[in-house]
């Protein structure tokens, strides 16, 4: 299934941003819920809510969920942040903590 199809089965998430924070509190990333990105805010969204954290399994998710996106993700690292930070997670195994604002 492509990403957008997949995408429209995922719960709708309202906030004005998603912060992933580290262990130690420190924030790591912002994805904020507009144009360009509304769609990793809503998958980041999910993943959080579904998994309490954003944990390697949480990162296989969502990488099947960006489906055509994570292909593109891996032959051009850096042109899908988002993306490469879940592959980051489920290749290291460390685990971002997330939260709605």
């Amino acid at each position: 299934m492509k990403f957008a199809d997949t995408l429209k089965t995922l719960p709708e998430a309202t906030g004005a941003k998603l912060v992933l924070t580290d262990a130690a509190g420190i924030e790591a990333a912002t994805i904020a819920n507009a144009p360009g990105s509304a769609g990793s805010f809503r998958v980041y969204a999910y993943l959080a809510q579904q998994y309490g954290a954003i944990n390697a399994e949480a990162a296989a998710e969502g990488l099947a969920i960006f489906a055509e996106h994570t292909e593109d993700a891996s032959t051009h690292p850096g042109k899908h942040p988002n993306i490469d930070r879940l592959i980051a997670i489920l290749a290291t195994g460390i685990p971002l903590n997330a939260r709605v604002i």
